[in-house]
């Protein structure tokens, strides 16, 4: 157990030394003043957009957690790279619990964002429960991104190719809210349209428990895919 604390932390340890790692925390703090002071001037000065507040922080709660993903996923493309997670592979620990235990720190900083986020928004009162509930649900974006882009890039250039991709499937929910009904279950097939359905309810005061549930279920079962895959191929 003590080792997957380590190793958990020693990937922090790793970001915070690399200056151009590092800069990319900046994002999710200059995210919480777009939010809190240029949101509402915008919105102010195009009344239009109004009705659109909710959609608009659904994409700013995301954000976090792409930062986030994007930044642990360049450490465990270097180190297999480095071949340095080959050291990882020998060490007498379980490589499944090994990867979750390095997953919880970007999960962690991505949900604390989204948290921030919607306490520092002046347009809703969300309470702590479902804030949290939410923030704890788009936290799960990070890992999952993080796990994908370090099983499909070789080196750093196609890690920032696949980051830019993965931004298109986690986005495109969002015009869910912009079609017909009829063609909104499109959309279902991707983990965040549970995410931003949920935020919908919940702005809305209404029922969110069901998209939760399958949100937090559809997040849970593609990330222990992702890291059974991920374990297969990075050890070795």
């Amino acid at each position: 157990m003590e080792k997957l604390f380590r190793a958990a932390v020693n990937d922090s340890k790793l970001v915070f030394r690399d200056s151009s790692l590092r800069l990319f925390f900046v994002f999710p703090i200059l995210n919480l003043f777009v939010v809190s002071y240029g949101f509402p001037f915008v919105v102010k000065s195009f009344p239009v957009l109004e009705g659109y507040v909710n959609v608009l922080l659904m994409s700013a709660t995301m954000q976090g957690a792409l930062v986030i993903g994007f930044i642990y996923s360049m450490v465990l493309v270097d180190e297999n790279d480095t071949g340095v997670a080959k050291v990882y592979g020998v060490l007498p620990v379980s490589q499944f619990w090994l990867v979750i235990f390095r997953l919880f720190v970007p999960f962690l900083f991505a949900a604390l964002s989204a948290f921030a986020i919607l306490i520092v928004e002046p347009f809703y009162r969300l309470s702590i429960l479902s804030n949290t509930l939410y923030s704890l649900l788009c936290g799960l974006t990070a890992p999952m991104m993080v796990l994908f882009v370090a099983i499909y890039s070789k080196n750093k250039i196609e890690a920032m190719t696949w980051q830019k991709l993965t931004n298109i499937p986690i986005s495109l929910p969002l015009l869910a809210f912009f079609v017909p009904a009829s063609y909104e279950i499109l959309f279902a097939v991707f983990p965040s349209y549970w995410v931003y359905q949920a935020f919908q309810q919940m702005t809305n005061h209404g029922n969110y428990a069901l998209f939760l549930f399958v949100g937090y279920a559809f997040s849970l079962v593609i990330l222990v895919y992702l890291a059974r895959k991920f374990t297969r191929s990075h050890f070795s």
